[in-house]
């Protein structure tokens, strides 16, 4: 469609971007069809997909996979895709929902495998979506997201870099990046001030994190990152009560210095330094 299009359907359904919601609706099909093929989607393959939109990516998605299970926020987009000429094809499920609050573990029982993920994340809440998928990445065959670039970035960014980050942290014990690329602002309605990025990530292999591990090592993690500017054993001693000397030894014995600071400490070590003092915490007398 063009933008000229796109405006046209929204106000013949009484629509205006939200700005709440971080609305910008992907309009260029073509671009849409080549997504799909970069993220891998195939004939056999279920989708969930994350955030429909107006759903440009939607069909495209139900063009090339066997099943689609979309989830849309937005009651008035949700009304748009269910009538008129633009209905959705028929091999794609539409569900009025929260994706932050679904239970999205039951979701991808239900869908089967193999499956992806494919979602154009609105800004506000890229961070909380993009976790919630890490969640259940190690039942997914790939993810493919649409990002802020800042965001995307610090998926993939090396320790030590500025845009290293806990979130860097957790996707990095999950997922590699395979593929990187930024799309121009005109790709969308509105056009957005800030440039998106789409990226496609496969799940390690082996694994490095046993099974529902994540969230209680993020604990960790995040605590590191919450004072970047001190050392790690100060860091975690401020924001989640390790003691430094722990710590510190724990540093030692992966070979760093103990003076260290979060952004400078590589996924792998900041795994076995997250384990080790969570079974520290846990051997504490009650």
């Amino acid at each position: 469609m063009s933008v000229n299009q796109t405006r046209a359907l929204l106000e013949a359904h009484g629509l205006a971007p939200n700005r709440a919601l971080g609305q910008n609706f992907l309009h260029d099909e073509d671009l849409a069809a080549k997504l799909v093929r970069r993220a891998g989607v195939g004939p056999d393959d279920a989708v969930l997909e994350i955030g429909a939109g107006l759903g440009i990516l939607t069909r495209a998605l139900a063009l090339r996979s066997r099943r689609v299970r979309s989830i849309e926020i937005d009651a008035g987009l949700v009304r748009a895709l269910l009538e008129g000429e633009r209905a959705l094809p028929g091999n794609v499920e539409l569900l009025h929902a929260d994706a932050l609050e679904l239970d999205l573990q039951q979701v991808c029982a239900e869908l089967g495998t193999p499956l992806r993920v494919v979602a154009n994340l609105p800004y506000a809440t890229a961070a909380p979506l993009l976790r919630r998928v890490l969640d259940i990445a190690t039942q997914l065959e790939g993810f493919a997201l649409m990002l802020q670039r800042e965001v995307a970035e610090r998926i993939g960014s090396k320790h030590g870099c500025r845009s290293y980050t806990s979130l860097s942290v957790l996707c990095q014990w999950v997922a590699t990046v395979d593929e990187l690329f930024h799309l121009h602002a005109r790709c969308f309605h509105p056009v957005p001030r800030v440039v998106s990025s789409f990226v496609m990530l496969r799940p390690r292999a082996p694994r490095l994190l046993e099974a529902r591990e994540l969230p209680g090592l993020e604990r960790i993690v995040r605590a590191g990152f919450t004072h970047r500017r001190k050392t790690l054993p100060n860091a975690l001693a401020r924001a989640a009560g390790y003691k430094n000397a722990l710590t510190a030894e724990v540093l030692t014995q992966l070979g760093h210095d103990p003076r260290v600071r979060a952004e400078h400490l590589p996924p792998e070590a900041w795994l076995t330094l997250a384990r080790t003092l969570r079974d520290a915490n846990a051997s504490r007398p009650a």
